[in-house]
Formats: C-alpha cells, sequence, structure tokens
C-alpha cells in the first residue's frame, strides 16, 4: 500500500483551483500585496483570502502585515515534495513502458521468426 503523505495532499489540493494557480503565477515574478492578486479574479476579498490561506497551508505562500497592507511571497521551495513524487513517478512508468516495449518487441520477433 501507498505511503500517505499529508504533504502532498495539501499541495494538490492547493494547485487544483485555477486561482490559486494564477496567484502562484503572479507571485513567481515576486511579492504582491492582496488587493493586487484580487483584482484581477473579481472575487471579494474575503475569498482571495480564504484562497491564500489555501495556499498558506500548503506552504506555497507566506503572507506579511505592514500596517494595512498585507503582502504574499511565493516559496517555490514547497514544491520539492510534489517535484520528487512526480519523479518517483515518472520513473515507475517508465520502466513499465520500457518492460511493455521489451514484451511486445519478443512478440514481434516471435512472429517473425515463426514465417
Amino acid at each position: 500500500m501507498a505511503k500517505h503523505d499529508p504533504t502532498l495532499d495539501h499541495l494538490f489540493h492547493a494547485l487544483s483551483d485555477p486561482t490559486r494557480r494564477m496567484m502562484l503565477t503572479r507571485l513567481a515574478r515576486g511579492p504582491a500585496a492582496v488587493t493586487e492578486l484580487a483584482a484581477p479574479t473579481g472575487l471579494r476579498l474575503p475569498t482571495v483570502m480564504r484562497h491564500l490561506s489555501v495556499l498558506e497551508e500548503a506552504g506555497l505562500v507566506t503572507t506579511q502585515k505592514d500596517g494595512r497592507v498585507r503582502s504574499c511571497a511565493f516559496q517555490p521551495q514547497a514544491l520539492a515534495p510534489m517535484r520528487d513524487w512526480l519523479e518517483e513517478q515518472r520513473k515507475i512508468w517508465e520502466a513499465r513502458l520500457d518492460r511493455l516495449d521489451d514484451y511486445v518487441m519478443t512478440l514481434m520477433k516471435d512472429r517473425t521468426d515463426e514465417s
């Protein structure tokens, strides 16, 4: 049975929403105020704050309040567990496909030898 990793659950959940992905895309260019992140979404501030809360819970974003302005910053190192898991999956599937290729090639060779 696969080992359960709650960190991956939080990451995949955080990235499952297009609004949150858009926010991360913007934050990849540098820190931004919450109001700047909210502007292109058309969402009200409480909804944006809930999205940011999900991103914070996953460790993808940190926030800092300076007076009345709350700024957010992207934490790309938080993606490492997801990257590692995806790389592990890639290796597993490449090995499976290599074995399938070997099997198909053997079948094809056997058929040509029988002819």
